[in-house]
């Protein structure tokens, strides 16, 4: 069933267009009447990260929470991964971030957290939802009920210590030289800081937001001004988040980029060795290259897939007893300390085998060679395009040209009106040849 407001990871739109005070107050409203269980005073943690919307949106969703009797804890920016963690460890009832992750400044977004520091079930948001539209004036706190807010100082310091928990203690990073970019984003003060903590010759990028630059030209979805300042100072490992910092992707003493599909299998194969997999795999998402998958069949670990999104990885990890998991694109999910992708802590990681190993990025983290992969998105008009039977006759076509050894996956965006059609296999040509073809499909019908 379609959803209004919500989509695969919060709510997300053009700040002041889709997002507005008037949504964000009624979003705080709405979540904290359904979360309000008992007799104890209900409180929230709020953390955002730099865009200039975070202000506006902030200060209404404080009014939603207050109005309706709960009380506020203001965490200033701080990534995704850290606000998930503080709502648990502040015993919170709810945890919101303000963030649309990589996106540019002027879109914003609202993700939520439960007492426990998971993302809310499918089931939770859409109860949300048939609050956010009903007349909500009658469940007002009556004036002696009304919440309160307050600012929370030590939330870096909280936080860069639990990253570094997520190590041995002897563990040291003296002796690398390490460029990290912050995307201008939520991180742009605690993961410089933590890697300076645990000893590393640290080079901030990407740590000087003004409210319209997160994201713009730096960070984990443009890694180009990463890897020109690892080649330009000779760095080990250059380190690149994104705007919340709940992904990352790595580019190596030679400037090449290293996805979230090699970093998965950087930390399968040394938990492998260390004996820490609570399972004998990880669990990635469709869009994982199929030589991932080649590769821990290797080790004789399991790929398991899921549809795309790190809510759909957390959900099988959680329902099979995985502690690896994530996403190409970068959301690593290390449930053995957090409950949601955490750049940071995934990067730490890395930096541990990397010290443990003694050799280079480039040889450490490339464990495979991916196989040709080919993704594009065409734009449709609504209507059931998918169901057409020049589009299903394409699809079935394409099937049988890519063959055992190839793999074709298509999927509506879960944000735009658009589909897009993946393929990838042993032979490049083959593999362009069945993207275009079923694009071509869906266009005409579309």
């Amino acid at each position: 069933m379609s959803r209004k407001y919500f989509g695969t990871d919060g709510i997300r739109g053009r700040a002041n267009s889709f997002i507005t005070p008037e949504l964000a107050m009624k979003v705080g409203m709405a979540t904290g009447l359904a979360f309000q269980r008992g007799e104890h005073r209900h409180r929230v943690v709020i953390g955002k990260d730099t865009r200039l919307s975070g202000y506006m949106i902030e200060n209404a969703l404080v009014a939603g929470f207050t109005a309706v009797g709960v009380d506020v804890m203001l965490l200033g920016p701080m990534p995704t991964p850290a606000v998930a963690m503080l709502t648990n460890s502040l015993r919170c009832d709810i945890g919101v971030m303000i963030s649309a992750s990589h996106n540019a400044y002027d879109d914003n977004g609202i993700k939520l957290f439960g007492p426990d520091g998971f993302k809310l079930s499918d089931e939770t948001e859409r109860s949300i939802e048939a609050l956010i539209d009903t007349d909500l004036s009658a469940r007002l706190a009556g004036s002696r009920d009304l919440g309160g807010a307050r600012r929370i100082d030590d939330v870096r310091a909280r936080y860069i210590e639990f990253a570094k928990r997520t190590l041995p203690r002897q563990m040291r990073f003296n002796g690398l030289r390490v460029v990290v970019d912050c995307a201008n984003g939520a991180a742009y003060k605690v993961a410089p800081e933590a890697l300076w903590e645990l000893g590393a010759d640290v080079i901030p990028i990407g740590v000087e937001p003004d409210g319209f630059n997160i994201n713009k030209d730096v960070g984990s979805t443009a890694p180009d001004a990463l890897f020109r300042k690892v080649r330009e100072l000779r760095a080990d490992i250059g380190i690149a988040l994104d705007g919340d910092a709940d992904r990352v992707v790595i580019v190596d003493e030679k400037g090449h980029v290293v996805d979230g599909d090699q970093l998965m299998a950087v930390v399968a194969s040394a938990w492998q060795d260390d004996g820490r997999l609570t399972q004998p795999g990880i669990v990635a998402t469709v869009m994982s290259n199929l030589g991932l998958e080649r590769y821990l069949g290797g080790l004789g670990l399991m790929l398991e897939r899921t549809a795309v999104g790190d809510r759909y990885v957390l959900e099988r990890m959680r329902a099979q007893g995985y502690n690896v998991g994530g996403e190409q694109s970068g959301h690593i999910i290390l449930s053995d300390f957090a409950t949601t992708g955490d750049g940071l802590v995934a990067a730490l990681q890395v930096l541990a085998v990397l010290k443990k190993a003694d050799k280079p990025v480039s040889e450490v983290c490339h464990r495979f060679d991916p196989l040709p992969q080919i993704l594009k998105s065409v734009r449709t008009h609504g209507g059931k395009v998918l169901d057409d039977p020049k589009v299903v006759t394409a699809i079935d076509g394409a099937r049988k040209q890519l063959g055992d050894s190839g793999r074709l996956v298509i999927r509506p965006s879960g944000t735009e009106p658009m589909i897009r059609v993946m393929a990838e296999g042993d032979d490049r040509k083959r593999v362009e040849s069945a993207v275009d073809d079923v694009i071509e499909a869906i266009s005409t019908a579309a």
